[in-house]
């Protein structure tokens, strides 16, 4: 008896289902692409490498050219036409156009969705490589140039935008603490 090569599977994109069949070897990006129709992340290297194709799945980013959709099953997953609510543009979103951190706009839906999380990802905490003193009685470190160059170094930008970019995810970061110090 030969095993199947295909199931139904049900995935959680921006808050809504979508069940399709898919051959087990496809990948995340290609299913949200070719079958789903979610064009925003972009194919560029199809080897990890580049971070056009990055998405948020349960809130952390990943690159989609290497995740299979059939393991995405049962998580949430964000791509670049989930983030903004509505007509408001996340605050990110927003920062790259006021800050011009894209040119040609082929990678800054991968950039937007990787910034993100590393917002999130520093906010929560995390240390980088770039990141000096890594004892927790430290604290949160500084979100510094270095910072941000560090801990978006898995997302290339051929056009070379990368000054803006970095300006973009400080001005967004600074945003968003202003926006939970208001809350708090």
């Amino acid at each position: 008896m030969a095993l199947s090569t295909s199931s139904a599977i049900t995935l959680n994109i921006n808050g809504e289902k979508h069940t399709l069949p898919v051959d087990h070897r496809t990948t995340l990006l290609d299913a949200l692409r070719e079958r789903l129709d979610l064009t925003g992340t972009k194919k560029g290297c199809d080897q990890g490498q580049c971070g056009a194709c990055t998405v948020l799945v349960d809130g952390r980013r990943a690159v989609s050219c290497l995740q299979l959709a059939v393991a995405s099953e049962g998580r949430e997953i964000t791509t670049i036409e989930g983030v903004a609510q509505g007509e408001q543009l996340h605050p990110v979103q927003q920062a790259f156009v006021d800050l011009d951190g894209y040119q040609c706009g082929y990678c800054t839906p991968g950039q937007i969705c990787s910034a993100i999380a590393v917002i999130e990802e520093h906010a929560a905490g995390w240390p980088s490589a770039a990141t000096t003193d890594v004892r927790p009685e430290a604290g949160v470190p500084e979100l510094s140039a270095d910072e941000i160059r560090e801990r978006m170094s898995g997302n290339l930008c051929r056009c070379g935008a990368y000054v803006s970019i970095v300006q973009a995810v400080a001005q967004a970061a600074a945003n968003n603490t202003e926006g939970t110090e208001a809350v708090a």
